[in-house]
């Protein structure tokens, strides 16, 4: 699992405003987080989402042990790998960017603001992102169990395959690499979904991301709950595993906004669900004892 590809991609939502396919808008909480200079200047170099350009490398490294040791290595990044990372972007680069690749501070600046970024808008989802991926993970298990790592590989993407000993990637890019004794880490990405992230300009930090599995998929039914609750408030109350708003539930459930907010309405006067404000918004989510019941 890599933390700071999470925190990367719930960054570049935030900074232009994006909204996730499945979890929406990151929310008022995240967008304060871009007040901090340094969380500000590693917004800056991060493509908008959906585009296939590039992201700097160094933002990502291959995750071995955990978030602080993925931020150190940021922080450590030679301050010539710095500047051919953030210049290969490609992209215009505002003053405070340049300033910091020049006078040797980005790298330690941009683990400080991912950091902080971490720590305001993705820690307190951590253990939800974790079970997702501890998922995704015990499913790629069974997969290479039942047919090795080619069919590991060939069930992470559309775009990729493997055959004749060759990790084959379809991607707007036409490049030829040989990897000879590199480990490649296979990242399963949940903010990041559905996004494939390819990561081999240095091979001793190659990092192949992929969609986590069973994202944006609705939870199975139980008839028991849906007798005791309702069926809509029982598919509601099992796609209330974070937080959504009104609008967001709607879309999802082809109901109109007025029916859904009857809904949990008394899904809320039950103790099921709670709810809180975000901006603009008000989101809700499941309470324990709604999560107990939607199981």
């Amino acid at each position: 699992m890599s933390p700071a590809a999470e925190a990367t991609a719930w960054l570049g939502l935030t900074a232009t405003r994006g909204q996730h396919p499945v979890f929406g808008d990151p929310g008022a909480t995240a967008r304060s987080a871009l007040q901090d200079p340094d969380t500000a200047l590693v917004a800056a170099v991060l493509p908008p989402p959906g585009t296939r350009a590039y992201t700097p490398d160094l933002l990502t490294p291959k995750p071995v042990t955990d978030l602080d040791d993925q931020l150190d290595r940021i922080a450590a990044t030679p301050a010539e790998a710095v500047a051919f990372q953030v210049r290969s972007t490609g992209r215009p680069l505002p003053h405070s960017v340049r300033t910091a690749v020049d006078d040797g501070t980005f790298a330690a600046r941009a683990a400080n603001g991912l950091h902080r970024f971490w720590t305001k808008a993705v820690a307190a989802d951590w253990a939800a992102l974790k079970a997702t991926m501890d998922a995704d993970l015990a499913t790629r298990a069974r997969t290479m169990a039942l047919g090795g790592v080619g069919a590991l590989l060939s069930s992470l993407h559309e775009a990729v395959s493997w055959a004749d000993g060759a990790l084959v990637i379809n991607s707007a890019w036409q490049e030829e690499f040989t990897l000879s004794n590199v480990e490649i880490v296979c990242v399963p990405a949940v903010l990041a979904w559905p996004r494939l992230s390819i990561q081999l300009c240095d091979p001793g930090d190659a990092v192949l991301g992929y969609p986590a599995v069973h994202i944006g998929a609705q939870p199975a039914r139980d008839p028991a709950v849906d007798r005791l609750v309702g069926t809509t408030r029982a598919a509601l109350l099992r796609d209330l595993t974070v937080p959504r708003s009104t609008a967001t539930l709607a879309t999802r459930h082809h109901l109109s906004p007025p029916t859904i907010s009857y809904h949990l309405k008394v899904l809320q006067r039950s103790g099921l669900v709670t709810a809180h404000r975000d901006g603009q918004y008000v989101l809700y989510q499941r309470t324990d004892s709604g999560q107990a019941l939607a199981r």
